[in-house]
Formats: structure tokens, C-alpha cells, sequence
């Protein structure tokens, strides 16, 4: 029998948790990245831009492993056009539109919402079963992530001009990915976690690449005006943020459900800040460390609670 969770806990479990931590990581410095682009290129070119070179690395991944592109059915292409559109076209226009109207860290303080609408989405829809301390650490993970953030930069609490603009395209982030992460267990069982990366992305960047042609934004003689930081932001979305970390969490996913997974993108705004005290010499504060400590309660209990909750079947 198939099971909506893992339902015992095992030492292969680890490298999961792990390779998600990286892929939050990563996740992390897609904000930063973003906003740097935005100040350059128009939000559709950006984003047809970023899923264009995830293509190309994940085709070119495929041709050097001697992997064949996969054929799907009609009912799984029908389920690929959807994660595509939700997880990849609807995604990244919220997001590139979203970082015109607000900062990096106000956008990523609306994200660490994703492991409550996974959460409450797996119990409305799926009948997961929500147990309190699973309720628990899905609250102290955005809990910690908000306290991590605002600590950074309490002015993210005001809201200013078109900021509700900014939030509202944010969230859409978060309902998109929900969609994203909740709707693939079947093909990431059929077609496996790169095939349905790979589709989802092919056919999410179509759509993209059509809208922005309609949009008449497809101007070569903008990317003639990006300079040296720029161009790496946009290797580092393309290439790193989508393709390698898209087919890490789908992995995830497959392996251990999407709640147990969604927790661990309160670690986004974490890194953030870690990265920031190494590489900018930005300063740690007593909060930020509360906030991590948290964050990382709160996904010991998730994956703790669920581990532990009975088995459901479907």
C-alpha cells in the first residue's frame, strides 16, 4: 500500500534532510538575486530568461547521463501543463513583479508562510492527519522565520505606497508553489523526480517565453546592458535556484511528503541572515540566534510528529 507519509523514521532519512537544508539555502539567495534583475529587466523577460537556462541545464544534464527524455501519457502531460503553469509560469511572474514593489526580506518574511498553506492545504484536501505537535512546529517555523526577518529590519512591518501591491504578488508565490509541491506525488512516482522537473520546467517556460512575446517585452538589446553581477544572478537563478534545486526538492518530496518538506523553507530567511554576517559583515543579533532556534525546533517537531502519526493509506 502507498502512503501519503513515511510513517517510521530511518538513517536514509538524514541525506534527505540534508539536501533539503541545501536547497533552502539556495532558495535563500534567489531573493537577493531577484532583486537585482528587477532593477534591469522587465519581470516576464527575467523570468523567461531564468527558465531558459534552466532548460538548457537540464537538457544538457540529460544528453551527458544518456538519459532519454521521457514520453509522457496524455493524463500525465495534462498534469505536467498544470505544474508548469502553477510551480513555474504563475510562480515567477508573482515573484518578478513582486520584488518592484518590496524588498527582498519582506518578500522572503510572506514566503516562510509556505509550510502552513502546504500544511493546511495536505489536511483539507488529503486528510493528512494534523496532530499538535505537527500544528507546533509548523507555528514556530514561520514564528522563528518572521522573528529572524523583522529582527534584520523591523521597518518591513510598515507597509508604504503600492507595498500591499508587492505582499498580494507574494502570496501568489506561496499558493503557486503549494499547488507545485502538493500536486506531484503521482509523477514523481510514474515518471520519477528529473522527468518531472524537466517537463515542468519545458513546459512552464513555453508559456512563459509566449507571454512575454505577447507582451512585445522579448528585447535582445536588454540583456546588451547587463553588467558582470547581473549576468551571474541570472546563472545563479537559472541554473542553481530552478534547475538543480527543483529536481533536490521533488526528491525530497517523493521521499518524505510535502509537509515534512515545505517546514524547511523557513530555513530561507536563516541563510539569509548567515550569509549576510559572513560575506557582508552584517551583524548577528540576539533575536536572529531565538528565530534559529525556533526555526530548527519547529522542524524537529514537524518531521518528529509525522514520523510518529499513524499510517494513512490511499
Amino acid at each position: 500500500m502507498k502512503t501519503l507519509e513515511q510513517t517510521v523514521p530511518t538513517p536514509s532519512d538524514l541525506p534527505v534532510y540534508l539536501k533539503l537544508a541545501m536547497v533552502t539555502m539556495i532558495w535563500g539567495g534567489t531573493f537577493v538575486a531577484g532583486r537585482i534583475l528587477s532593477d534591469a529587466l522587465a519581470p516576464l523577460l527575467a523570468a523567461s530568461l531564468r527558465f531558459l537556462l534552466a532548460s538548457l541545464a537540464l537538457l544538457l544534464f540529460l544528453g551527458l547521463a544518456g538519459i532519454p527524455l521521457a514520453k509522457p501519457s496524455l493524463k500525465q502531460g495534462l498534469q505536467l501543463a498544470a505544474l508548469g503553469f502553477f510551480g513555474i509560469f504563475f510562480y515567477n511572474l508573482c515573484f518578478f513583479y513582486g520584488l518592484q514593489y518590496i524588498n527582498a526580506s519582506r518578500a522572503s518574511l510572506i514566503v516562510a508562510l509556505n509550510p502552513a498553506v502546504i500544511g493546511l492545504a495536505s489536511w483539507w484536501l488529503f486528510n493528512e492527519r494534523l496532530s499538535r505537535a505537527k500544528v507546533a512546529g509548523i507555528v514556530l517555523c514561520i514564528g522563528g522565520a518572521g522573528l529572524v526577518i523583522v529582527s534584520r529590519d523591523p521597518s518591513l512591518l510598515q507597509r508604504s505606497g503600492q507595498g500591499w501591491l508587492g505582499d498580494l504578488l507574494i502570496f501568489g508565490c506561496v499558493l503557486g508553489w503549494g499547488i507545485y509541491s502538493l500536486f506531484s506525488k503521482n509523477l514523481n512516482e510514474s515518471l520519477g523526480p528529473l522527468q518531472t522537473v524537466t517537463w515542468s520546467i519545458l513546459l512552464g517556460t513555453l508559456m512563459l517565453w509566449l507571454a512575454c512575446a505577447a507582451a512585445g517585452e522579448v528585447r535582445v538589446e536588454a540583456l546588451r546592458g547587463l553588467d558582470i553581477g547581473q549576468w551571474l544572478s541570472l546563472l545563479y537563478l537559472g541554473v542553481l535556484g530552478s534547475a538543480l534545486a527543483y529536481i533536490a526538492w521533488y526528491d525530497g518530496i517523493r521521499r518524505i511528503g510535502a509537509t515534512r518538506s515545505g517546514v524547511f523553507i523557513a530555513l530561507n530567511p536563516l541563510t539569509a541572515v548567515l550569509f549576510g554576517a559572513l560575506l557582508l559583515d552584517e551583524r548577528l543579533t540576539g533575536l536572529m540566534g531565538a528565530g534559529a532556534g525556533l526555526i530548527l525546533t519547529g522542524i524537529f517537531l514537524c518531521n518528529k510528529a509525522l514520523a510518529r502519526s499513524p499510517q494513512k493509506t490511499i
